[in-house]
């Protein structure tokens, strides 16, 4: 089932919801109240909001258009929101249109994958993954102690 930015079809019933960017809690669906994949996009303007305000962790995809194992790594982190659903969120920062939020992170290669948690980075993974190992890192990343 595809899942875009600010729109996620619900996998119990299929309804289209609109999901926010931010929330006090998580996305859930507005006929069968299952959690619905939490995909939004994030920049300069409201990184903080979107990402270091979540109430649940959330896997940060910084990537650009023109690179191609952004659009190779692109369609599992797509796929981790719907997986995940109600226990992560995912955020899409498009390099080129935050150079900002890239810089203050400090990224100098894509993609960039971080993990926030408590409005805190937690993890970092640069470059292409496979599939299986980019889910154990981020399941791993995620239920890891703090510290």
């Amino acid at each position: 089932m595809a899942v875009s930015p600010g729109i996620a079809a619900c996998p119990s019933c299929g309804r289209r919801n609109r999901v926010p960017s931010a929330a006090r809690g998580h996305p859930r669906c507005s006929v069968c109240h299952a959690d619905l994949p939490w995909l939004v996009e994030a920049g300069d303007d409201d990184f903080a909001e979107v990402v270091e305000r979540s109430p649940l962790p959330v896997l940060v995809d910084v990537w650009a258009p023109w690179c191609g194992p952004c659009r190779m790594v692109a369609p599992v982190v797509e796929q981790l929101a719907t997986e995940r659903a109600g226990r992560m969120k995912v955020a899409k920062v498009n390099a080129d249109l935050a150079p900002a939020t890239s810089a203050r992170h400090r990224i100098t290669g894509i993609p960039a994958l971080l993990v926030y948690s408590g409005g805190h980075e937690i993890g970092r993974s640069v470059g292409a993954l496979p599939p299986a190992e980019l889910r154990r890192w981020v399941d791993t990343t995620i239920s890891a102690p703090p510290g």
